[in-house]
């Protein structure tokens, strides 16, 4: 298994902001708790892609919403904000050597922040950053190799998986009042503790997921339905609006 991963842009203070009110980021204590991410993955057997940092591209650590990989192909995605468009071309160049290459066409955009998947199942969250012609490209190239693609509504926050994310096999933790639970059949739910709202913010590899320590109640839950984890500081790429998910593109060399 792969991990792409980028280091934290010196601009991250410029990031985009939907949701949260702008607060400072520490970019040494940033660059830390990236580090401190990536050895976590390398502890759990990926092999880390590395991608020096994009000075003048604030949002470029989150490398995750400019690309989905599958087993069988990967599609170059159109992030929806104008700033991040231009992450796509590097990850395109890096991704080439390992997947046949689709592109989301203009005007579409879709974040992989948005784009959820489970097996063979693609739910993709309509937000101000992922729009339908993005969803109806995707479904078209993927129909070929079996994927079934659906839509799924969030609301409250910026990413479908800001609201949900898979924590093993046949189970996903959600904030039920971002994301209903009837947009993923077939699937057991952990919820997050409502005190909480950020809580369903894991990055599951293998058996084991990496989860974030400003959510203690919420991993108690975790670890009382038998989930394995291992806790990451990640307060302050929190702070532009990253989750665990954001910040690599995991995929079978």
């Amino acid at each position: 298994m792969i991990a792409i991963t980028r280091e934290v842009s010196r601009s991250i203070v410029h990031c985009e902001l939907t949701h949260l009110e702008r607060t400072p980021i520490d970019l040494e204590q940033a660059r830390a708790q990236h580090a401190e991410y990536e050895s976590v993955l390398k502890y759990l057997g990926l092999a880390i892609l590395s991608l020096p940092e994009e000075p003048s591209l604030a949002d470029s650590v989150f490398v995750e919403d400019t690309a989905l990989v599958l087993d069988e192909c990967a599609i170059i995605l159109r992030p929806g904000a104008d700033s991040r468009k231009p992450e796509t071309e590097s990850i395109a160049k890096v991704l080439a050597p390992y997947r046949k290459l689709f592109y989301i066409e203009a005007p579409a955009r879709v974040d992989g922040g948005d784009i959820l998947r489970v097996g063979k199942q693609i739910n993709i969250g309509l937000s101000s950053r992922s729009d339908t012609n993005a969803i109806e490209q995707i479904q078209d190239f993927l129909q070929p190799y079996g994927y079934e693609v659906h839509a799924a509504m969030a609301s409250g926050c910026l990413h479908l998986k800001s609201a949900v994310t898979q924590v093993a096999e046949d189970t996903l933790l959600i904030n039920p009042a971002w994301t209903d639970k009837k947009n993923f059949a077939r699937m057991k739910f952990v919820e997050i503790d409502p005190s909480e709202s950020y809580a369903a913010n894991a990055l599951l590899i293998g058996d084991t997921i990496l989860y974030p320590k400003a959510f203690p109640k919420t991993r108690m839950k975790l670890e009382d339905a038998g989930i394995k984890i291992a806790v990451v500081d990640a307060d302050e790429l929190a702070k532009a609006e990253g989750a665990l998910t954001c910040c690599s593109l995991i995929f079978q060399d």
